[in-house]
């Protein structure tokens, strides 16, 4: 009997699949990459049309030994890693170390570990896509030149351990950045007005929110201008203006991509990036359901694409009618189209058996496994019912020359809300009062709710929120998202406190630096761009030595001139006033992995260490010592009294010492402008000259 070896990628996957096949199929695991570029040097040959030097990646030598042996024995190999270029490259590495070129070799791809799936893919095997494989090789040696060239300046700059990723350094420039804008955000003031009114004499007062004149839709910026507007409106009649009915429709969500599940799971499940793909990865490789064995419940976990197979997508649509009703059935195929460019490989996350639902497979799973297969697949089901449908009810009510309004919404139809809400979404709210409100009825005037509001800075972003950015700048694709962010948090150049994320002092020194010396590779359109260059390689449009060659001389001479520049400023250790207790020295500032810390100069005979406390010229507004520069567990920095805890004061912006005039708070300084601290006072001044030169000697 022909013999036939099935090389996977996880041994995860072995007994799933080897449920699948006969009795002359052997499955065995490769346990992800074997070769790879040596860690002790570049590994890329820049004389020679850089070609790149791989080598066995340590550990693997055993599974490769074993693998040969398989080989061996066997009489065609079938290369079975994963659907992607990743996948495409450990198949092409994986026919070099075995040395397949003689043997009958074939590549094949499955979307889902399913039977269908993984028959149908025996029936489809191809050669390995070269263009595939070139495209990860660019991804993979442009990321190594930028860290292997970088990341030693860092180290000569900063300290050791640190370094610069091609995305992820872009990704922290987008953390700095916002963290700036957060921190230069003036708020401005403004108030809503309310009225509440009695409808024809009725007990339940409505409530209707200012809007404007007739004409154009007002801000109130002050309590005076407030005041100006009650004063006109204070006895004027009120009256029903317009009366608008209509109907507005909410479309079903698409099935989920690697982005959009990951933001889900963080909203609605409080997953982090890591975690979510760690828990796709087991539902995608196999869970041991009671009774059927191991099963893949959902397909491939990394793709930016939304279609869904002819078959799953029939299947679907059985499913919703036979649960739900032929009325909740969509009306015709969707096709999702946003103008981007997709990989469009293989289909969106979605279950491998729509009849398999979260309830009937509880009991096999974990509770994180649980949830997060419910998710996706209430998603799927969604994705294939109609769209919710609301009726609508808006009205404009007179007073003098200004207008108020009055919303109100009722859902007519849940359509898709039966499965699915999506994770932050408020329930609609309905006005009965709205129901018999026309142009005849009689408003009286209870009373006015004012409130004084501020506007607010942008959010601090979450692991959420980065991604879905990156995902719209282009940056990386669906398999860096979570190490990406992992590195950058890991590295502790962010700190995540309550899911956003923060930058940290290490992190704002590598980040400038970053953008001093290499401007172009934190360039969020140059790494946008290149990943456009990657995408032309796997579509065979471009070669890919020809953007290592167009890249690697640019940062070249970036490196070789910050390197002069490095030569020209001696890096020297700054000496404190602090004089270490146990031998006498002062004492030096030193980076560490927190930051800045003291450390005495006599080491190793003197090992002293304390935590560095950098004072800000200012004094403490609540006891009168000095104000210094903290930071929390995390690394988040923040402005604290030197004499904590027995002060409380903090401050996450830098105090000054001149007091508010209009409340006698202390104000904190937001570029060139100070800002009270009591954000209910809300003051605003430009600095003055006199208080920037103060500022300029501390």
């Amino acid at each position: 009997m022909a013999r036939y070896l099935v090389i996977v990628e996880s041994p995860a996957k072995v007994k799933t699949i080897k449920k699948f096949l006969g009795n002359n199929y052997v499955v065995t695991a490769s346990n992800g990459h074997v070769r790879d570029l040596p860690k002790s040097q570049l590994g890329i040959d820049v004389e020679h049309d850089f070609e790149p030097k791989y080598i066995t990646i340590r550990g693997k030598g055993d599974i490769l030994a074993n693998l040969r042996k398989e080989v061996k024995k066997a009489d065609k190999v079938y290369l079975a890693t994963d659907p992607d270029r990743e996948g495409e490259a450990i198949s092409w590495h994986l026919s070099k170390s075995l040395k397949l070129e003689d043997k009958k070799t074939y590549r094949i791809s499955f979307n889902e570990i399913t039977k269908n799936a993984v028959k149908t893919s025996l029936k489809n095997a191809r050669e390995i896509d070269m263009d595939l494989v070139d495209a990860q090789q660019a991804r993979r040696i442009l990321d190594r030149v930028v860290g292997y060239r970088i990341s030693p300046l860092l180290w000569a700059k900063v300290k050791r351990g640190l370094s610069a990723g091609r995305v992820q350094s872009v990704a922290l420039r987008i953390i700095a950045d916002r963290e700036e804008e957060i921190n230069m955000f003036i708020p401005e003031e403004y108030w809503t007005l309310d009225a509440c009114l009695k409808v024809n004499g009725e007990k339940k007062p409505l409530t209707a929110r200012f809007y404007g004149t007739e004409d154009k839709k007002m801000t109130i910026r002050s309590k005076e201008e407030l005041e100006q507007i009650i004063e006109e409106i204070d006895n004027a009649p009120y009256t029903v203006e317009e009366v608008k009915k209509g109907e507005r429709t909410k479309k079903a969500p698409v099935p989920f991509t690697t982005s959009t599940l990951q933001q889900e799971a963080s909203k609605g499940l409080n997953f982090a990036t890591a975690k979510t793909m760690r828990i796709a990865q087991q539902l995608y490789e196999g869970i041991d359901l009671k009774g059927n064995g191991t099963v893949g419940l959902i397909t491939y976990l990394r793709t930016d694409s939304t279609r869904i197979s002819e078959e799953a997508d029939r299947n679907v649509r059985e499913f919703v009618k036979e649960q739900y009703g032929s009325d909740f059935v969509a009306d015709e195929k969707l096709k999702e189209s946003d103008g981007k460019k997709i990989q469009d490989a293989h289909e969106a996350i979605r279950p491998t058996d729509v009849t398999r639902t979260p309830a009937a497979v509880k009991d096999s799973l974990t509770r994180d496994q649980f949830r997060l297969y419910q998710l996706i697949w209430k998603r799927f089901v969604a994705s294939r019912m109609q769209p919710a449908r609301y009726e609508t009810t808006s009205v404009k009510i007179g007073a003098g020359k200004y207008r108020f309004t009055v919303a109100a919404s009722k859902i007519s139809f849940e359509g898709f809300r039966t499965v699915y809400i999506e994770a932050g979404e408020g329930k609609e709210a309905g006005n009965v009062l709205l129901k018999g409100l026309d142009q005849e009825s009689v408003l009286t005037k209870e009373s006015f709710d004012s409130k004084q509001h501020f506007t607010q800075p942008p959010a601090h972003y979450t692991e959420a929120a980065l991604v879905k950015t990156l995902e719209e700048l282009g940056i990386g694709r669906p398999s860096t998202y979570a190490p990406t962010i992992s590195t950058i948090i890991n590295r502790r150049y962010v700190a995540k406190e309550n899911k956003n994320l923060y930058l940290t002092e290490i992190g704002e020194v590598v980040n400038n630096m970053m953008k001093q010396s290499f401007p172009t590779i934190v360039d969020v359109n140059f790494t946008a761009n290149m990943e456009s260059l990657l995408d032309g390689v796997a579509e065979g449009k471009v070669k890919w030595k020809t953007i290592i060659e167009n890249f690697y001389p640019d940062i070249e001479e970036a490196v070789d001139r910050a390197e002069k520049e490095l030569e020209t400023v001696k890096i020297e250790d700054e000496v404190t006033d602090v004089v270490c207790e146990q031998c006498g020295r002062n004492m030096v500032v030193k980076y560490g992995p927190h930051g800045k810390f003291l450390a005495c100069p006599g080491f190793p005979e003197c090992r002293n260490t304390k935590p560095y406390l950098e004072k800000t010229g200012v004094k403490c507004p609540v006891c009168g010592k000095d104000v210094v520069l903290r930071k929390t567990k995390k690394g988040r920095r923040y402005y604290g009294c030197e004499d904590n805890p027995e002060c409380g004061f903090m401050s996450w912006q830098k105090p000054s010492d001149q007091k508010c005039p209009r409340c006698g708070n202390y104000m904190v300084e937001k570029g060139n402008k100070l800002c009270c601290g009591n954000e209910q006072c809300g003051y605003v001044e430009n600095k003055t000259e006199s208080s920037k030169a103060v500022s300029d000697e501390k």
